[in-house]
């Protein structure tokens, strides 16, 4: 049985996907960063210095608070502004992957243009040519 479960762990795709998955958690990571670091304090500077992630509606009578952390302690809580800030941390890796697979297209069909090159006869096909050759002048 472990064998057969090394046979399996092993194989091309779940290697392939192990790799993904790590590239993938990385690449959110960097996103995330770039939404929470870069974007969101634009968008907040436009908006007159809104921080959307710290937006919340108190569903209990007993929030109070300013900022959401606070208000979670308090109580129950619409982060509608965490919530945004998702969507948008989802729309810009799913705009990025979309450019990544467009250009890894676009360098496919500039493969798939170019003329392949005639593969070079082997050692055993140039042989048997040149006996066909000698059985036809014989």
């Amino acid at each position: 049985m472990l064998k057969e479960f090394r046979e399996f762990a092993m194989k091309g795709n779940v290697v392939d996907l192990a790799v993904g998955v790590i590239i993938g958690a990385a690449f959110g990571a960097i996103v995330t960063s770039m939404v929470a670091d870069i974007i969101m304090p634009i968008v907040g500077a436009i908006t007159g210095g809104l921080d959307f992630s710290n937006y919340f509606t108190g569903l209990a009578k007993t929030v109070t608070a300013t900022n959401l952390a606070d208000a979670k302690k308090q109580g129950a809580v619409l982060a509608w502004g965490n919530f945004l800030t998702l969507t948008i941390n989802f729309a810009i890796i799913a705009f990025v992957l979309f450019m990544v697979i467009r250009f890894m297209n676009k360098l496919k069909r500039n493969d798939a243009a170019k003329p392949a090159e005639p593969a070079k006869p082997t050692r055993e096909e140039e042989l048997l040519t040149e006996i066909r050759d000698l059985l036809k002048k014989a």
